[in-house]
């Protein structure tokens, strides 16, 4: 399903069932520690994931552990997000020349709850989300826009260690061409100011009762093609953070 909504150059494994944790490097399974039995099967499985992807680019298995803000801390030279939620688990890796910084989230498929969602929108968002629902009810849009956030705050979190709230993006979603635009409401750091764009632009899709939602910041506008694959159709909770 992710590579589907992923520029070439961006590769990315998914899967829809657990992994051993057998397949974990000591240094992981001592995270694994006091875990229950199913939080340490899906946190193998996301890593299985990962690696596969990472020898796609010719890169050799090692250990992903968590750094900063809890975001797996990629080998030299690539950039990349992991996402995983009940029934799926994933990761997209590219080399950092091309790529500054992956974001992807999935969720399943369900409304969010009420207080949830006044927790993550905006009230500009909230007239957009109405307006959706009007045109197509058959889209959980507030769960979209949960997603789209989540993946804005996995590309954000890595370029700029700090935090960004729900409120402090704001997310325009395309229904037609499955794609979204988000505005960051709070000041770049200056450390990264030079060349984060101004809106990030990032594309959805649905399937098999999930959302999937992706962001890809290039290095440059030219340095990666767009996606063939991809075709248009006629307050604070859970922060991802490229999560493990």
């Amino acid at each position: 399903m992710i590579a589907s909504i992923l520029p070439a150059g961006v590769v990315a494994e998914e899967s829809h069932a657990d992994e051993p944790a057998a397949g974990l490097f000591p240094e992981e399974l001592r995270l694994t520690a006091g875990m229950s039995e199913a939080r340490r099967r899906e946190f193998a499985a996301v890593r299985h994931c990962a690696r596969r992807a990472a020898r796609r680019l010719g890169v050799p298995d090692a250990p992903l552990l968590p750094g900063h803000r809890g975001a797996p801390r990629w080998p030299a030279g690539v950039v990349g997000s992991m996402t995983h939620c009940p029934g799926y688990r994933a990761a997209a890796l590219a080399r950092a020349e091309a790529v500054r910084a992956v974001g992807i989230d999935a969720e399943p498929h369900a409304p969010v709850p009420e207080r949830m969602a006044r927790g993550i929108a905006l009230p500009e968002e909230r007239e957009r989300l109405r307006a959706l629902h009007r045109l197509d009810d058959g889209v959980c849009w507030d769960r979209l826009l949960f997603c789209a956030k989540e993946a804005v705050y996995k590309v954000w979190s890595p370029l700029t260690g700090v935090w960004l709230g729900f409120h402090e993006a704001s997310i325009t979603i395309d229904p037609d061409t499955r794609t979204f635009r988000a505005r960051v409401l709070r000041p770049v750091p200056a450390a990264v100011e030079k060349g984060f764009p101004a809106e990030l632009h990032g594309t959805w899709t649905t399937g098999r009762g999930l959302l999937i939602a992706a962001i890809v910041l290039p290095t440059a506008p030219s340095a990666l093609p767009s996606s063939p694959a991809h075709r248009p159709r006629a307050g604070r909770y859970r922060r991802g953070a490229n999560s493990p």
